[in-house]
């Protein structure tokens, strides 16, 4: 919770909006359940908070990515934020091919960025554990910066520039948010 709340009062400073830590606190202290929950607390332009709450369901072993044909914007100031301008990765989720489960974005300059719910994680031919620089566009994902702080299975994760052809070389990849945690992956077969 706290590195959520810390990257809500980062893009809240950012907007311009105003953010109250302890009232963000208070209103998700009583979330419990039995199952797992998916929580969206939000934050609009006045300072007011929202939370939504359902159940998360079980997410598939191995997840099938195929890249997203719609390319983004290195430069976008809003893929550094999370935020309810999600359009692109609505629209890519809700229209996800048949047989697959995330859809992975380029960028104008051919880079790896994110998939539309989710952060990559590759490791690479060499083992280097790697994940793109927030420099591609991408939302700095909580699963993404605990990984960078803790390391992937004992071994440091760094940002890298990943290019779809590093996909076809790597020893493993994994994609995975803060909700779901790191789920293995395989690219979709031709």
């Amino acid at each position: 919770m706290d590195r959520h709340l810390a990257r809500m009062a980062r893009s809240a400073r950012v907007f311009g909006v105003s953010f109250d830590r302890d009232s963000a606190a208070r209103i998700l202290e009583p979330v419990a359940g039995q199952a797992a929950l998916r929580c969206r607390l939000t934050l609009d332009a006045s300072g007011r908070f929202d939370l939504t709450v359902a159940d998360l369901g079980a997410p598939p072993a191995v997840w099938v990515l195929d890249l997203s044909p719609v390319t983004l914007s290195s430069q976008d100031l809003w893929l550094g934020h999370k935020s309810t301008r999600r359009a692109i990765y609505d629209q890519a989720r809700a229209n996800l091919p048949e047989g697959v489960d995330e859809l992975l974005f380029v960028n104008e300059q051919g880079a790896l960025c994110e998939g539309t719910i989710t952060n990559l994680f590759v490791t690479l031919a060499d083992g280097t554990h790697a994940t793109p620089p927030l420099s591609a566009g991408l939302l700095p994902g909580i699963l993404r910066e605990t990984l960078l702080a803790e390391a992937l299975a004992g071994k440091e994760v760094i940002e890298k520039n990943l290019a779809p052809g590093d996909l076809t070389t790597a020893r493993a990849i994994f994609v995975g948010n803060s909700l779901r945690g790191l789920i293995k992956a395989e690219m979709k077969q031709a």
